[in-house]
């Protein structure tokens, strides 16, 4: 147990407690090396801040870590299941973690990592960054986005009963939004910027919201843009021009960022075109020799790239490559 600013020593310090942190922390403990896990918030915090009503686009056996089968009475799991699953994970391995810790910095000294939260100071010789990307809104950078009406993260659609809500976007999770706000009551607004919804929405919702577009039930401006937002207005460029609307609540779906000022505050290095993809090798070492990438944060920009079902490999080559200089 660490209290205060006393210094543990563990071969490796895992930031990140999301699936893939927890997937490498069970190869880390399967090779017998002491480690300890390092999370902002609650376990697996960014599956915890998905929708209520989430379902996944993978199949359950798609998003198991460890070898730990992943039932569900779904064809695709839930939200709610996945956080159960993740949780039994943990306990079922004894994982040594620590929630609600958040790293403020890494440092190196000659071949020892010092890694600092606002708890604690720790000291390994291996570092895997697990932060995925779900911690920064990709802001659109309008007059009125910093207004308390506008919200980049949506958790449940009753908050927006009988209110007129615009949603910004036509991925899986605009199209989520807008179904189940319209669903309670709201009346809805798309604005997209393409001049369909998103080739990506799951198959089986795709129709659901295509009809709803038709009908007239959902009203969709495409190849359109948001230019601001004010309390009770916003403004819209569309292919016949401006159109100004009543607005309550605009919800910008608009995806998120990995955290690049941390690795560029811990010194990974990063593309420099506009896709930002840190470097990393085949081992998912980075730049720096011992500190290791694993999971979505390893996209860049591109974070549709990236997923637990892909993901999960990088924490088997991890492991095997600190094995291997042991």
């Amino acid at each position: 147990m660490v209290k205060g600013n006393v210094s543990a020593i563990f071969d490796l310090i895992i930031i990140g407690g999301g699936p893939i942190g927890l997937a490498c922390a069970i190869e880390a403990k399967k090779a017998g090396l002491s480690y300890l896990i390092l999370e902002k918030g609650t376990l697996v915090n960014s599956l915890y801040n998905y929708p209520v009503n989430m379902t996944f686009f993978s199949t359950s056996e798609r998003l198991e870590i460890g070898g730990l089968p992943f039932p569900s009475i779904n064809p695709k799991p839930t939200r709610a299941e996945a956080l159960e699953y993740y949780r039994r994970a943990t306990v079922q391995y004894e994982l040594n973690i620590k929630l609600f810790e958040q790293v403020e910095t890494v440092a190196k000294e000659e071949e020892t990592f010092i890694v600092k939260s606002y708890k604690a100071s720790y000291t390994s010789k291996y570092v895997i960054v697990a932060t995925g990307f779900y911690d920064v809104p990709n802001l659109i950078n309008i007059p009125g986005e910093d207004l308390p009406k506008v919200y980049h993260y949506y958790k449940d659609p009753h908050y927006f009963t009988m209110q007129k809500v615009v949603v910004i976007g036509a991925s899986n999770s605009s199209v989520d939004v807008a179904l189940e706000t319209f669903r309670k009551g709201a009346e809805v607004t798309m604005i997209v910027r393409g001049d369909t919804i998103g080739k990506s929405v799951k198959y089986w919702v795709r129709p659901d919201i295509e009809n709803r577009i038709k009908e007239g039930s959902i009203k969709a401006y495409f190849s359109s843009e948001i230019t601001e937002i004010r309390e009770r207005e916003i403004d819209i460029i569309t292919p016949d021009g401006p159109v100004t609307l009543e607005n309550d609540f605009v919800l910008a779906m608009t995806g998120y960022l990995p955290n690049f000022n941390f690795l560029n505050k811990i010194g990974i290095e990063c593309s420099v075109d506009e896709n930002r993809i840190p470097v990393y090798s085949d081992s998912m070492e980075t730049n720096i020799k011992n500190l290791y990438l694993a999971g979505v944060v390893c996209g860049g920009m591109n974070t549709h790239t990236l997923f637990i079902e892909n993901s999960r490999i990088h924490a088997i080559r991890i492991i095997e490559d600190i094995m291997s200089k042991k």
